[in-house]
């Protein structure tokens, strides 16, 4: 069983196996009453998780993984994550968000993605970790064996044919020949396959003016206009504003329709 917490703008799921449960990411720190809260509503514990995995350590995918793990929750990184842990220290630092509490180390298990398979056996769910980089280095993605994917935020597949022949599309690829069924993402609403590439999406008129607004509002920060200027050129809502900055400026390799994506789960 998956269950999608609506907490905060990152998309969170508890997977519930036969004999436990794992987590997979989290949001940012400050949000763990929320957490909290979102279990209870959906007769979940957080007693019941055994294992947190997190799909790469950007700050909002990990800013409240040490509170989780001091509930008792194991965190458990791949191998190729180890350097990448405390990536997100600095960022939080920054911000001066003193609600978070860094990853601690002798706390994590470190695991190889080969070896990830036995451990989701303990918790009775069928799957494995899958090293899929391209929206970072350091990126993970969750399979079941019932075609079920987490893949955090890789890009969406309706992407794939313009990231042909890079990380991104080798990772999708190396995810497709698995035959899955569902997608479900950090940042954007689950896809189900055989839906999605029967019937394309079609777009509003509404729709194609906000992706022509956060294009513009992209190309001006990319141009070092200020959050403000950027604000009077584009006559954009300075929160809307505030928020494509946020996310244009923390997400490698993001798209437009990547930004939109996050907003509307934000949103939610």
């Amino acid at each position: 069983m998956v269950i999608e917490l609506k907490y905060s703008g990152t998309n969170t799921y508890l997977i519930r196996g036969t004999n436990g449960s794992i987590l997979f990411d989290t949001g940012w720190a400050g949000s763990f009453q929320q957490f909290c809260r979102a279990l209870g509503e959906a007769g979940a514990t957080v007693q019941e998780i055994r294992y947190l995995f997190i799909s790469h350590f950007h700050p909002d995918h990990m800013g409240i993984a040490q509170e989780i793990a001091g509930c008792g929750v194991r965190i458990v990184a791949a191998d190729v994550q180890r350097a990448h842990i405390h990536d997100a220290d600095r960022v939080f630092a920054k911000e001066g968000n003193r609600l978070y509490l860094p990853i601690v180390d002798e706390e994590v298990l470190v695991i190889s993605c080969g070896e990830s398979r036995p451990l989701l056996e303990e918790c009775g769910i069928a799957g494995e970790v899958v090293h899929t980089p391209g929206h970072s280095g350091d990126s993970i993605s969750l399979c079941l064996d019932e075609g079920v994917l987490f893949v955090g935020d890789l890009n969406p597949l309706y992407e794939l044919e313009i990231h042909r022949g890079t990380q991104i599309g080798d990772s999708w690829d190396k995810l497709l020949a698995r035959n899955p069924v569902k997608v479900y993402y950090g940042h954007a609403k689950a896809a189900e396959l055989s839906r999605e590439r029967r019937m394309p999406k079609k777009e509003s008129e509404h729709s194609r003016d906000i992706f022509r607004l956060v294009k513009k509002i992209v190309k001006y920060i990319d141009k070092g206009y200020t959050l403000e200027d950027t604000r009077r050129a584009t006559c954009a809502d300075k929160a809307f504003v505030e928020d494509v900055a946020r996310m244009y400026l923390t997400h490698q390799n993001i798209s437009i329709q990547g930004i939109l994506d996050r907003i509307e789960i934000k949103g939610k």
